[in-house]
């Protein structure tokens, strides 16, 4: 007999041994490459002791520092670093839905050649390295650049208007990186959206607010929760994106990781402070995974 015949199970192992052994070499070993160096102390010239035994010395580390008597005092630098960081994801995932909710509503009211013609418009960006993008936005807001000099002549009263290596670069350069990942979601989401029930609103008496606000945004929540996960898990990470445009000015998680496996050589540290940025991102996904949970029950019981 055939193995397919004798063993299914066997069978399907097989069928899916390459994305297996993918995961395995990509994703799992390197995790737990990170999560053994977390546990062992650094170095005394930079690095890994290798020879030590575990300790959690770099989790505590984290939110901890030892004074002069060797007490442990709370440490905020690194709190207050990872509290940044899920404001600033936060902020940059609201202005993409801001924007990118408008435009993708505006799509769905196009040609089919015109939505294609969008879509491409759109992942296009993508097609070029984001060191590349964001050395792009370097150019344009910087000091003598053509719109900081037009800024200036427009409000000459203001002083000297400064757009780079500040906060407002790096909400620039985030929301221009990552739009796309909310726009296309939410237009997914509108493009199969029953348009009757629109029309049974305005002839219900609903205005275009109305109808926007009970009718075509709670149907389009799917597109939006998936969007919003889109821009928020790596805008959490992102350090490319603060240490061009922001000038390191402002230290960030993703920055404080790689100033930690680069610079500082604590090695340690920057795995235990990758470890709490992936439990952040896992956070984020479970909420995703109760709201679809929670939206297909709901979809289920109406049904019935």
């Amino acid at each position: 007999m055939s193995v397919s015949a004798t063993s299914p199970s066997l069978n399907r192992l097989l069928l899916l041994s390459p994305v297996l052994l993918t995961l395995l070499c990509l994703i799992a070993i390197p995790l737990g490459i990170m999560g053994y160096i977390s546990l062992l102390p650094r170095n005394l010239y930079g690095g890994v002791d290798w020879s030590a035994d575990w300790q959690w010395q770099s989790y505590v580390q984290l939110f901890f520092q030892e004074d002069f008597d060797g007490n442990l005092e709370l440490n905020w630098v690194y709190a207050q670093a990872l509290l940044r960081s899920v404001l600033q994801a936060g902020g940059n995932t609201l202005l993409c839905f801001l924007f990118g909710f408008p435009v993708a509503l505006w799509m769905t009211s196009l040609s089919e050649r015109s939505r294609n013609i969008m879509v491409l418009l759109i992942t296009i960006p993508f097609w070029t390295n984001l060191l590349i993008r964001n050395y792009a936005w370097l150019i344009i807001l910087r000091e003598h650049g053509w719109l900081a000099q037009s800024l200036n002549a427009l409000f000459p009263q203001a002083g000297g208007i400064t757009l780079l290596y500040n906060d407002f670069a790096v909400v620039v350069g985030l929301v221009y990186s990552f739009l796309p990942f909310m726009i296309l979601p939410i237009y997914s989401t509108l493009e199969k959206l029953d348009w009757r029930l629109v029309e049974a609103a305005y002839d219900l008496g609903a205005n275009r607010w109305k109808a926007l606000r009970r009718v075509i945004l709670p149907l389009s929540m799917p597109g939006v929760v998936a969007g919003s996960l889109l821009v928020f898990v790596p805008s959490l990470g992102a350090f490319i994106t603060p240490a061009i445009l922001g000038g390191g000015k402002t230290l960030m998680i993703g920055n404080l990781i790689q100033q930690q496996f680069g610079t500082a050589r604590n090695w340690p540290l920057g795995s235990s402070l990758s470890f709490l940025l992936l439990g952040l991102m896992l956070l984020a996904l479970v909420l995703y995974a109760l709201y679809a949970k929670k939206a297909a029950k709901a979809v289920r019981q109406g049904a019935r």
